[in-house]
């Protein structure tokens, strides 16, 4: 289980992470979402005990993890599946890793294959692909056989076969009563794989909940509305707060009404309906409607007075023959 109580990092006169309280618990998969600059891989290494918390605390456990006698044993982590050295092999890269915390030989041999790495093992890490990096990634964070996991992207560079691999690898961890805490950008992803939800912005909570109450709270209100007389039917859903849009002919997508009114307006006029559904929000809709207001870096709009005709230099005032100054 991982704790964390009211943990605040400030780096001069900017707070990265302000008051941060949630917990982690065994056997589901939390993933762990925030825009960029939300203050999440700062977060992440306060975990780790590789940043020192302002204030507030963190524990693993029940204990911070300096604490523990055998950190690799306690708590498997990925947050840069590629500082490795370049010129060891897969297979001492682990074995090094293990001679550290007296882990055993043959539990490097069994996270090699855990991880889908036989064939690869005896090659040198510098020629590996993005996906075989962060297959050696995670067979570091298994190695101590830990009953927590944290990792920050770990299905980035995978292929399908892999991610659905990572996404069952997880599953299973999480079902034999592993703490495990997910970061990762890809909703669609996170979806299929978390089933509760830590969310924060600008540092701060915004949402500690299940994957299915974070979407509920978002629906769209729209409604699917199929029939065969859509013309008729939008004339008499007209109103000034009601939106009715159409992709097919005999498909209304309607905003501004509940099912049930639409229903009784329709059976008033003895119109047929062949579908009447309440549209539900997707995890990244549900995302992005909550932390519209915590978004740190927004890209320019297609108003945006920033164009071809008016270029501006990323690093400042430039001279006249276009260098920085």
């Amino acid at each position: 289980m991982i704790e964390a109580h009211g943990l605040t990092k400030r780096y001069g006169e900017r707070a990265a992470v302000t008051d941060l309280s949630f917990t982690v618990r065994p056997g589901v998969v939390t993933g762990f979402l925030g825009p960029n600059g939300a203050g999440k891989s700062t977060t992440m290494r306060m975990i780790l005990g590789l940043d020192a918390p302002t204030s507030g605390s963190v524990t693993v456990g029940g204990k911070r993890y300096a604490e523990h006698r055998a950190p690799l044993r306690e708590v498997g982590a990925m947050l840069e599946a590629r500082a490795i050295h370049t010129g060891r092999t897969a297979y001492h890269h682990l074995l090094a890793l293990a001679a550290t915390t007296g882990i055993p030989r043959r539990r490097v041999e069994e996270v090699i294959d855990v991880v889908g790495l036989r064939e690869a093992a005896r090659k040198r890490v510098g020629g590996f692909s993005l996906g075989m990096g962060q297959r050696l990634g995670i067979a570091s964070a298994l190695l101590g056989d830990p009953a927590t996991l944290v990792l920050d992207e770990p299905v980035n560079g995978l292929d399908p076969e892999g991610i659905r691999w990572i996404r069952t690898l997880l599953k299973d961890l999480a079902a034999q009563g592993r703490t495990v805490l997910l970061s990762s950008h890809l909703m669609s992803e996170m979806s299929l794989t978390a089933e509760h939800l830590i969310v924060i912005g600008r540092g701060r909570l915004i949402a500690d909940t299940s994957v299915e109450e974070f979407v509920r709270g978002a629906a769209s209100g729209a409604v699917r509305v199929r029939t065969d007389e859509a013309d008729r039917l939008r004339a008499l859903l007209a109103g000034p707060d009601v939106r009715v849009a159409s992709q097919e002919r005999s498909v209304l997508e309607v905003s501004g009404l509940s099912s049930d009114r639409i229903g009784r307006i329709a059976a008033d006029a003895g119109i047929a309906l062949a579908e009447l559904t309440p549209q539900q929000a997707s995890l990244e809709e549900a995302f992005m409607e909550l932390t519209k207001d915590a978004v740190e870096f927004q890209a320019a709009s297609a108003a945006s007075p920033v164009s071809a005709a008016s270029p501006v230099s990323p690093v400042g005032p430039v001279s006249k023959e276009g260098q920085p100054v």
